[in-house]
This record gives structure tokens, sequence and C-alpha cells, in this order.
């Protein structure tokens, strides 16, 4: 089981979920995957089922209507795991705060390790937290928690 763990935190795969809002956020993170920034030379991987990967990344605000599915994707991740809140939207609910059926940033629904301001976050940006989140995931694999 040491090895597996291991190869989680070299080799992350992050499922991406966007809650809403204006579609920055989420073009900035595939920005990530193109030849120019090329994350998948550190091993990290987009993939789109929750059950393989090891790290959630966010973008948007939650509202009452994607708050139970954000719930979902985090409760079938395995553990541990580490969730990232991409963007201002999903760290505080950002220009859609004061909307009706806003609840907020993530953090309302699930707990958050990893928060990256913007707007629209930087590339940069979210390969610096993505090894923030991989320094979590180290640490809550050694303490063992979830």
């Amino acid at each position: 089981m040491g090895l597996i763990n291991k190869s989680r935190v070299k080799s992350p795969w992050i499922v991406h979920y966007c809650c809403g809002g204006c579609n920055g956020c989420d073009i900035e993170l595939l920005a990530c995957l193109t030849p120019l920034y090329d994350v998948e030379r550190f091993g990290i991987l987009n993939i789109g089922n929750p059950k393989h990967a090891d790290i959630l990344v966010v973008t948007g605000p939650v509202n009452h209507r994607n708050a139970r599915v954000l719930r979902t994707l985090y409760d079938q991740m395995p553990n541990p795991k580490a969730v990232m809140a991409v963007g201002t939207c999903a760290s505080s609910g950002g220009v859609f705060h004061n909307c009706y059926n806003v609840l907020g940033g993530i953090d309302k629904v699930v707990p958050v390790d990893v928060y990256i301001p913007g707007c629209a976050v930087r590339p940069e940006a979210i390969i610096d937290g993505v090894v923030l989140a991989l320094d979590k995931l180290n640490l809550k694999k050694s303490t063992k928690v979830g």
C-alpha cells in the first residue's frame, strides 16, 4: 500500500468540476494542459472519474442546484484527497455572491485545502496551487487523516 500512496503523490490525478460562473477559470485550467504549460510532464492528469482522482479542482460559485453534486463528487473520491477552490467565485462567490441562488464559496459544501485567488486565475497560479495541494495530500497521507 505504501507504493500506491507514494505514486498518488508523485503523479496526481485531478477531477475538475465547474459549479458555474463565467468559465474564465475553466479556460485557464484547460490552458494548463496545452504544450505551453504542459502539466502532464509532472504526471498530473485530468480525468473524468472521481473514484480515481486525488485532487478535486472546483471553479465557480456553489449554488442550491449543484451543491449536492459537488458533495457527491467529494464523497466518491478515495482518501486521502485534496480540494482546490480555483478563482474568486469558488473561494467566496465572487461577483455572484449577492445572487439569490448562490450559497457562496465551495467551502459551504466541502472542506477546501487550497484557495487560489484571482479572476480569472492564471495557469501559473493553478500549477502552484496543485503543488500546494500535493503537499497537503502528502501530509494527510503521513498522518492518516482523510
